[in-house]
This record gives structure tokens, C-alpha cells and sequence, in this order.
């Protein structure tokens, strides 16, 4: 998406259905990075190379969305509705999720399970692209 769909064009509509279907992107802890219909989604490599990037959240793609979703908020056009409920409903999950965990657990994590209520996995204590959090909550996001 990143701003450039026109705001007036059917394919950020498209976009926009995909991202907030639970059958393929969305969940209570924010979005997948891959699609659950995917012939890949959760498939490892090998034996000793787990499926990586391949489902679970990831802050740093869930960012980008959201900064999409926010232009698209403050544009005219038939989809600025929608972008707003899905940035402000998206943009909840993960704060929530991210802040459970720390509660939790006293980390930020590298990505989070999105089959496990959003636990935390990977690299911890992990302030890499997760700090992004920081910036959600500012909702300081580029010009687009």
C-alpha cells in the first residue's frame, strides 16, 4: 500500500479487505507477515530453519501498514472510513499486545506468535524494529 494506491481506486479497496480478513492477514495481535492462504505460511526451509518471517507479527511490517493506513485516513476518497477503523482498531491490538507482554515478561520481543495469544518469541530483550512501538504510539509516521 504505502500511498501508492490513489485513494479513490478500487485496488486499495481490495487491499484493504485482504488486510482485515482474519482468513488471511489479520488477528487479535495485529497482522500477520504472510498470508494464512499461503502454500508457505508456516513452512520451514529445511529441519534446522524454522518458518521465520512466515506468519508470525512482525512490528516492523505491522508499522508500515499503519503508516499506510493513516495516510489513506486523511485522504479524500470512498476508503477513508475504513482505513481509519482498521488503522485505529490495528494500531490497538499491537500496543496492547506488545505492552501485555512486557508486563508479562519484562521484554520487548523480536516478532510475536500469532497462533499463541500474541506471546512474545524470538530475540529478547529486542528494542530493534519492536522500539517502533514507540512511534505507534506517538503516531508519528512518514509523509507519504
Amino acid at each position: 500500500m504505502m500511498g501508492i494506491i490513489p485513494p479513490n481506486s478500487w485496488v486499495l479497496e481490495k487491499q484493504l479487505e485482504i488486510i482485515s480478513n482474519r482468513s488471511t492477514l489479520w488477528t487479535d495481535y495485529g497482522l500477520r507477515s504472510l498470508s494464512k492462504t499461503s502454500s508457505i505460511y508456516m513452512k520451514r526451509n529445511t529441519e534446522h530453519d524454522p518458518p521465520y518471517w512466515r506468519g508470525s507479527i512482525w512490528i516492523n511490517m505491522n508499522y508500515l501498514i499503519l503508516s499506510a493506513l493513516h495516510h489513506y485516513s486523511q485522504e479524500n476518497g470512498p476508503y477513508r472510513d475504513r482505513a481509519y477503523l482498521l488503522y485505529r482498531d490495528l494500531r490497538s491490538k499491537l500496543i496492547r499486545n506488545i505492552v501485555r507482554n512486557y508486563y508479562e515478561t519484562g521484554f520487548l520481543w523480536e516478532q510475536y506468535d500469532q497462533k499463541n495469544r500474541g506471546k512474545g518469541k524470538g530475540a529478547r530483550p529486542f528494542t530493534g524494529w519492536t522500539s517502533l512501538v514507540l512511534l505507534i504510539m506517538a503516531e508519528a509516521y512518514p509523509s507519504l
